[in-house]
């Protein structure tokens, strides 16, 4: 099952033009066999919930929270809040040993509809909905009360958040893949009061942005999926005062093209992937780069058996970075990798139908265990959450 996020992603790439292909430095890090994580003797999987369609949650396209021993996420469709007839999407919770409980149907207007993005602290963004139809920033109580913070506006306001939020300062910053000329990067307080920080201009800073922001080094960076010199995407920053630069713009050649996931700061660089790339197998990309913007290739997906098409990002944990692929795998539906920062990489595993399909953003728990969504598959062909110990 293809979500409607990946829908819209393919109809936004196909307008895209072809840059130069520049030389970038690939590490040389050789990779583990494909499914075996280096160092360790084996890899415990668990699919602990299959979504079943409305009246409960489909086609999860974000990450798990986990909040006091329980995990919180959303599902893009689904639910009893709306007309359509596969729902506008739910907040749901869910137990370490797989007990699920739908906290929240989204109704389209006035809440939100087509909640992507993970959620940080119980609270998130709805691609549509809202009062103008335009998104939303929400929040939820762990007990399913929610509250509309937000309604974008389009035009000058952004428009269709796709990623989830950001807090620092007493404030909580993301960005908008619509409004204005080619998205936005916004701040919205916790009493509603929205601010546009900075709009994109499609060339050469950027269009799209789709990932989280993270703050790193005194201002917050990010990538947008398609924009820059060369029309693949771009890595920016962009200070509290709204000052934006963009630090690379993605050539489509080794390096890679349309990042979608969120980036991550270990020890002074930045990890990332990157979705496509014209490597020998144009499956994406790992790279790390410098503050100032320089990138070296750890990784190029492809080949048979090994992990295709990233369109999360990363987590690092105990000296390891971690991820999902859409694609790819023994059989071709996702899998979870894993990537040591010198380039080693491993497939941890590899989905099957049954267990779900296009396993999305991943979370660590304090035992180690990493947990899951996919957005299709499952028992249900609705999407799942699974556990995973490396």
């Amino acid at each position: 099952m293809r979500s409607y996020y990946l829908l819209l992603c393919c109809a936004l790439l196909a307008g895209c033009s072809s840059g130069a292909v520049g030389t970038v430095p690939v590490s040389t890090g050789a990779a583990a066999p494909f499914g075996r994580n280096p160092g360790r003797n084996s890899v415990s999987f668990q699919s602990l919930y299959s979504f079943q369609g409305a009246p409960d949650g489909s086609e999860p396209q974000a990450g798990l929270i986990d909040v006091n021993g329980t995990l919180y996420g959303t599902t893009t469709i689904g639910g009893t809040g709306c007309s359509s007839s596969a729902g506008c999407g739910t907040v749901f919770k869910i137990s370490p040993s797989g007990s699920e409980t739908i906290l929240h149907s989204f109704t389209g207007k006035p809440d939100g509809e087509l909640p992507y993005a993970d959620l940080i602290d119980v609270k998130g963004t709805t691609y549509y909905g809202g009062a103008n139809g335009e998104g939303s920033v929400f929040k939820i109580t762990p007990s399913g009360n929610l509250h509309i913070v937000y309604s974008f506006k389009s035009g000058t306001d952004g428009a269709e958040p796709a990623a989830g939020l950001l807090y620092h300062g007493g404030a909580f910053y993301g960005t908008t893949r619509g409004g204005g000329s080619g998205g936005t990067v916004f701040k919205v307080t916790t009493s509603g009061q929205e601010n546009v920080l900075y709009t994109f201009q499609n060339s050469p800073d950027g269009a799209a942005p789709v990932a989280s922001l993270i703050y790193f080094k005194g201002a917050f960076y990010g990538t947008t999926e398609v924009g820059g010199a060369h029309s693949y995407g771009t890595v920016f920053k962009v200070t509290s005062s709204g000052t934006e630069s963009a630090l690379y713009s993605f050539t489509g050649g080794p390096d890679g093209a349309y990042p979608l996931g969120a980036l991550v700061a270990v020890k002074g660089k930045l990890y990332g992937t990157t979705s496509s790339n014209a490597g020998s197998h144009g499956s994406g990309a790992v790279f790390k780069m410098t503050p100032s913007g320089s990138i070296t290739v750890l990784h190029q997906f492809g080949g048979s058996g090994d992990a295709n098409d990233p369109q999360a990002g990363l987590i690092y944990a105990g000296g390891t970075l971690y991820g999902t692929t859409d694609e790819g795998g023994i059989n071709g539906v996702g899998a979870v990798f894993a990537i040591t920062t010198s380039g080693a990489e491993s497939v941890l595993h590899s989905f099957a139908v049954a267990d779900g399909e296009q396993p999305k953003a991943i979370v660590f728990d304090v035992n180690g265990t990493l947990y899951g969504t996919t957005a299709g598959g499952g028992a249900n062909d609705q999407g799942s959450v699974f556990a995973l110990t490396p």
